[in-house]
């Protein structure tokens, strides 16, 4: 990440801006690599999400293990105020990035404005630090949201890969970062105690991995040294152009965030961190979920993308359906373990005092089984490149949701932070399939 320092001449530009380029680079500039199927790519995919997830989950369960759920809630919270703004930074390049079937725009356009975007959101979560939270918890949010940030230069990297179907070097990536991370974190716990540690040493293994892993991946593809893809080419009407017609889609990114994080901030204010922290990790087992389907979309939007593209509205459809199959599933699928099995899980996993919750944990797991489907359909619509139609569906969503929490948090605590959840899934998955229906009303004819 590069940091600006002025030159000292009036009107001066940052004097990192070394590169200019006035016209887009050719295609041929990226190396030609063989595209994976679909199959392959899920399970690449799918293999790395689980890793990764994994062991993000059981940073969640050190941190309950040798804290407590104060320790947890400090740590959801910091990730509630940098999520957003991060999210918020990206911009949805990524999702831009891998349905540019027509290669619009080059990997030096993507990974610019990221690095200018992430330098933004970066001031401005040093500036929520400072000025609403005491000054260690104030660094611990600075110093996610440096790992954020280094996070996403790396998804700059990812959404390249992902664009031509080569989901196992994403995979690779997810599989180095998840284990050292857990690691990272459970040692710095142990020997410290201390949140603040814990969050550097999180940043530290994912800057890591941006050097000494995807750096490397993306300067060979395209034939540059691994470095110089980290030095912005400012090409400012390019640049303008890709930052409109992802905006609609980094909107719609942060009020995912935001609905996503509303019931915290309710929790938080009306409950405390103590209560933060067993709702997080309530929800944490549900990212199992979350993963495979992640996973499944992530892999499958490419290929929506081209049939959208093509005008193949059977097979845009055949596939869609597939995938709300699968996440109906998943969703079922999870709610009979969470009703069997629930309790035993979160006291084996956690303390007694969180597998008190049963209640509260079902109402998340039948939450995140309506979202499950959602997310495919979210699929569908970035396939369709509909982003901004996205905007008043989550915006809708984020009305939804702080509404419920702001009538349920009060009276019914965590369980009705889990009910408002639910209402605001349901609100997005209804959302999505018109907009879906929509774009397929509306599909190139083949």
């Amino acid at each position: 990440m590069f940091l600006p320092r002025l030159d000292g001449r009036a009107g001066g530009a940052p004097d990192f801006f070394v590169m200019v380029e006035t016209c887009p680079p050719k295609a041929a500039e990226v190396a030609p690599v063989q595209r994976l199927s679909l199959r392959t790519n899920f399970l690449w995919s799918l293999a790395g999400n689980l890793v990764y997830a994994g062991c993000q989950w059981g940073m969640l369960v050190v941190l309950a293990k040798l804290g407590s759920p104060i320790v947890v809630g400090e740590f959801a919270l910091a990730l509630a105020v940098t999520a957003p703004v991060m999210i918020f930074a990206q911009l949805s390049l990524r999702s831009v990035q891998a349905t540019d079937a027509r290669g619009e725009f080059a990997f030096s356009h993507y990974m610019s404005l990221r690095l200018f975007t992430t330098l933004g959101a970066m001031l401005v979560i040093a500036g929520l630090a400072a000025v609403g939270y005491s000054w260690h918890l104030g660094l611990v949010i600075v110093a996610v949201g440096f790992s954020k940030a280094f996070e996403g230069v790396s998804d700059v990297v990812h959404g390249f890969l992902q664009q031509r179907e080569q989901m196992d070097r994403i995979s690779i990536s997810m599989i180095l970062k998840g284990p050292l991370s857990l690691l990272a974190v459970a040692a710095a716990i142990f020997c410290t105690g201390d949140l603040l540690v814990a969050a550097a040493a999180l940043a530290a293994v994912w800057a890591l991995v941006l050097l000494a892993y995807d750096m490397r991946v993306a300067g060979t593809l395209l034939g540059r040294p691994p470095l110089a893809l980290l030095v912005p080419r400012w090409t400012p009407e390019i640049l303008r152009k890709l930052a409109l017609l992802a905006l609609p889609g980094g909107i719609t990114l942060a009020l995912i965030s935001f609905s996503g994080n509303v019931p915290r901030y309710f929790i938080e204010r009306h409950l405390g961190t103590w209560e933060l922290g067993i709702f997080a990790a309530l929800v944490y087992p549900t990212v199992a979920g979350s993963t495979v389907v992640g996973a499944l979309g992530q892999s499958a939007m490419p290929r929506l993308a081209q049939h959208y593209a093509r005008g193949e509205r059977a097979e845009f459809q055949r596939l869609l359906g597939r995938l709300l199959l699968i996440g109906l599933g998943i969703g079922v699928g999870g709610l009979v373990l969470i009703r069997a099995i629930g309790a035993l899980v979160l006291e084996l996993l956690y303390r007694p005092e969180y597998a008190s919750h049963g209640e509260v944990f079902l109402w998340v797991g039948l939450s995140a089984g309506i979202g499950f489907v959602a997310s495919f359909l979210g699929y569908g619509m970035t396939a369709a490149r509909y982003f901004r139609a996205q905007v008043p569906v989550f915006a809708t969503v984020l009305l939804a949701t702080a509404g419920a929490c702001a009538v349920l948090v009060p009276r019914y605590g965590l369980t009705g932070a889990a009910m408002a959840m639910g209402m605001g899934t349901l609100v997005q998955g209804l959302g999505s399939g018109l907009v879906v229906r929509h774009a397929l009303g509306r599909m190139p004819k083949s």
